[in-house]
C-alpha cells in the first residue's frame, strides 16, 4: 500500500493565470491632506468673498452712502468704454512695476552684502534704519521740488517704498542662516562662494519673497498717494478727480480695481514662492 505525503500549500497564483497586476501605488497621506487642505481654503475664500459683497450691499440700501455692487460694475463699465479705465490702470501699473521691480532688484544684494560683509552691514544699516523709519510720503514733497511733476518722483517713492520692505526681509533672512549648515559646508571643503550660492541664497529666498510682497503692498499704498498730489493719469488721479465731484460710485471703481490687481500680482509672488521653495517643509 502506497501512502502519499502531502507537500506544502501553494501561495503562488495558479500556473495558467498569467502574470498578476501590481497594485497602483497609494497617494501619501500627506498629498491627500494637502489636495483637502487648499480645496478648504479655495471654499473659505469664496465664502468670505460672497459675504464681504453681500455685507457691502446691504449696507448701501440701509442709509450708508455705498453705491450698490450693480451700481459700481455699471460705472466701471462706463469708464471702460470711454477707454479711460484702461488708460487709468496702465499708468498705475507702469509705475509700480517699474518702481517695484527697481527697489527689489536693488533691495536683493544689498540685503546680502549687509548679512554677509560686517564692513557692508556698518555702513550700511544705519541709514536703512534711518530711511526706514520715514514714510516715503514724507519725502514726496521734496522729491518733486528737485524732480518736478513728471513720471520720476512717483516712480522714485515707489522705488523707496518697495526697496526698504525687501532689504531688511533680505538682510533677515542672510543673518537667519542656521550656522550649522554654513560650518558642516566648510568642513566638506566648500569655499565662501560655493557656501554662499548652495546655502545662504536658498535659505534666504522665503525671505526675499516675503519682503517682496510687503513692498508690492508698500508700493500700491504709495502709488495711489503720489498720483493724488501730481498726476494726469492713473487709478488715484482718478479717485481725487471722482472725490471733487461727489462721484462715490468711481472712487469704489478705484479702490476695487486697486485691490483686484494688487491682489493678483501677489497671488503670483505666493506662487512664485510656492515654487521656488519647494523644499521648504510647510504646515
Amino acid at each position: 500500500m502506497t501512502v502519499s505525503i502531502p507537500g506544502p500549500a501553494r501561495t503562488g497564483p495558479p500556473a495558467d493565470a498569467g502574470p498578476v497586476a501590481s497594485p497602483p501605488p497609494a497617494r501619501p497621506a500627506r498629498g491627500r491632506r494637502r489636495m483637502s487642505r487648499r480645496a478648504t481654503l479655495r471654499l473659505l475664500n469664496a465664502v468670505s468673498i460672497v459675504s464681504g459683497i453681500a455685507i457691502w450691499w446691504l449696507l448701501a440700501l440701509n442709509g450708508f452712502q455705498f453705491p450698490t455692487p450693480p451700481e459700481v460694475v455699471s460705472k466701471a463699465a462706463e469708464l471702460w468704454s470711454d477707454g479711460v479705465l484702461q488708460e487709468d490702470v496702465l499708468a498705475s501699473l507702469g509705475r509700480v512695476l517699474t518702481g517695484f521691480l527697481l527697489g527689489s532688484a536693488l533691495a536683493v544684494p544689498v540685503g546680502f552684502l549687509m548679512g554677509w560683509y560686517t564692513v557692508a552691514r556698518g555702513l550700511l544699516e544705519p541709514w536703512i534704519q534711518f530711511f526706514r523709519t520715514i514714510p516715503p510720503l514724507a519725502l514726496l514733497p521734496l522729491v518733486l521740488v528737485l524732480m518736478g511733476i513728471g513720471e520720476l518722483p512717483k516712480v522714485f517713492v515707489i522705488f523707496l517704498a518697495a526697496f526698504l520692505a525687501c532689504v531688511i526681509s533680505t538682510y533677515q533672512g542672510v543673518v537667519g542662516v542656521d550656522r550649522t549648515l554654513i560650518n558642516a559646508a566648510r568642513v566638506l571643503g566648500a569655499k565662501d562662494g560655493t557656501i554662499f550660492l548652495k546655502v545662504v541664497v536658498p535659505a534666504s529666498t522665503p525671505f526675499i519673497l516675503v519682503g517682496m510682497r510687503v513692498g508690492l503692498g508698500s508700493a500700491w499704498a504709495t502709488l495711489v498717494a503720489a498720483e493724488l498730489l501730481a498726476a494726469q493719469a492713473g487709478l488715484g488721479y482718478r479717485m481725487q478727480q471722482a472725490q471733487l465731484y461727489y462721484d462715490i460710485a468711481t472712487i469704489f471703481v478705484g479702490i476695487v480695481v486697486i485691490g483686484v490687481l494688487g491682489l493678483v500680482m501677489d497671488r503670483l509672488l505666493l506662487l512664485a514662492e510656492t515654487r521656488l521653495t519647494g523644499w521648504q517643509e510647510r504646515r
